[in-house]
C-alpha cells in the first residue's frame, strides 16, 4: 500500500510527519510517499532508517489558509495538496494525507478525484470521545450551506463508516438540533429529520449539543456551518478546562500530592480526550481516500493518522459507499 503524505502542511515541520510514519512502519506495511521539498525531506530521512522502501515527490508551493480553496488548486499546481491528489486521482498512490489547508484539500478531493456518483456532496467527518467511547459526527465543516438531501448522504455514509471500521453492526445515528422532540428546529433540520426516519437506517432522532459526548449516539448529523462550531466549542472548553485542571492540581503541596496519587488514573482518562489518538479524519463521498490531520500534529498524531488510513482502506469503505448507491 502506497500512502501519499503531505510533509509541508503541518504546523511543526516534515520531521514530525517522517517520524510518524517511521512509527507506523514498524507496525504496519505500507510505502510512505512523501510530498515536499525534496532538499528537507532528505534531510528528514537522515535521522530515519526506512530501507528503500520510500519515496519522495517534490512540491515546492505551500497553500495558506485565508486563499480561496477553489482557485489556489488551479494556480499553485506544484503544491503537495494538488500534487497529492493527482497521484491518488492516477493510481499512482493509494491514499493520501495532509494537515494543510482544510478547504483547499476539499477542493482538491472534489475537482481532482472527484465525488463518488450519487453523493451530493463530501463531508468531513471526526470522531469526538463521548462518555462511552467515541461518536463520528459529520460534517464538520465542508459545507457552510446544505440541502436535506446532503445530510442524508452524510448519515448513509457515517453509518456504512461505523459498520466496517469501528465494527458497530447498526451505528444509533442522531441529527443535532436545538431540541429533542420531533419537529424542533429550522427548515433544513425538520426535513432532514423526516427524510432520515424514513431512510433504511438506525435513526434515533435529535439530539442537542450539550448531549453530544453522553455516546447516546454513535453518529451525529449536522449541516457544515453547526458542525463546525459545536468541533470548535468543545475542542475549546476541552482546552481551558485542561488549563484549570491542572492550575488546581498545581496550587499546592496538598494537591500536588492529590494528583501523584491519580497521575496514572488521569493520564489514561486524558489520553481518551486527546485528538492525536485518532490522528485524522476522511473526507467521505470523495472516490479515493483522502484524510485530513490537525494542522498542529506532531509525530503521534500522524502515526495514528496513517493507521487510520490502512484501517479504512482495507475495510473498503469507499466500495460499500458506491454499492450502496451514495
Amino acid at each position: 500500500m502506497k500512502i501519499a503524505i503531505d510533509t509541508m502542511g503541518g504546523d511543526l515541520g516534515p520531521v514530525e510527519v517522517i517520524k510518524g510514519a517511521y512509527e507506523a512502519r514498524k507496525e504496519k506495511n505500507f510505502t510512505p510517499v512523501f510530498i515536499g521539498k525534496v532538499e528537507e525531506i532528505e534531510e528528514g530521512l537522515k535521522e530515519f532508517d526506512f530501507g528503500k522502501d520510500v519515496e519522495i515527490v517534490d512540491a515546492r508551493e505551500m497553500i495558506e489558509n485565508d486563499e480561496e480553496p477553489a482557485l489556489t488548486i488551479r494556480k499553485k499546481k506544484n503544491s503537495p495538496i494538488v500534487v497529492g491528489a493527482n497521484l491518488l486521482a492516477d493510481g499512482e498512490v493509494d491514499s493520501f494525507l495532509s494537515s494543510g489547508s482544510t478547504g483547499a484539500l476539499l477542493a482538491a478531493g472534489l475537482f481532482i478525484v472527484k465525488r463518488i456518483e450519487g453523493v451530493e456532496r463530501a463531508a468531513i467527518s471526526v470522531f469526538l470521545p463521548t462518555a462511552k467511547g467515541k461518536a463520528l459526527m459529520l460534517d464538520a465543516g465542508a459545507n457552510m450551506d446544505s440541502k436535506p438531501e446532503y445530510l442524508l448522504n452524510f448519515a448513509i455514509m457515517g453509518s456504512i463508516y461505523s459498520k466496517e471500521v469501528e465494527g458497530i453492526e447498526s451505528p444509533r445515528i442522531a441529527l443535532l438540533n436545538v431540541g429533542l422532540e420531533e419537529g424542533k428546529g429550522n427548515k433544513l433540520t425538520k426535513e432532514v429529520y423526516e427524510l432520515l426516519k424514513e431512510a433504511d437506517i438506525n435513526f434515533i432522532g435529535n439530539i442537542e449539543a450539550r448531549e453530544i459526548l453522553s455516546g447516546d449516539a454513535d453518529i451525529i448529523v449536522t449541516d457544515g456551518f453547526a458542525g463546525n462550531i459545536a468541533l470548535k466549542a468543545i475542542e475549546g472548553t476541552a482546552k481551558t478546562l485542561l488549563s484549570e485542571v491542572k492550575k488546581v492540581m498545581l496550587k499546592n503541596a496538598k494537591t500536588k500530592f492529590g494528583a501523584l496519587l491519580i497521575k496514572n488514573e488521569l493520564k489514561e482518562t486524558l489520553k481518551h480526550f486527546d485528538y492525536r489518538e485518532t490522528g485524522a479524519a476522511p473526507l467521505l463521498g470523495i472516490r479515493k481516500p483522502i484524510f485530513k490531520a490537525h494542522g498542529s500534529s506532531d509525530y503521534l498524531a500522524y502515526k495514528n493518522a496513517i493507521f487510520q488510513v490502512i484501517k479504512f482502506s482495507e475495510k473498503n469503505v469507499i466500495d460499500n459507499i458506491i454499492k450502496f448507491g451514495g
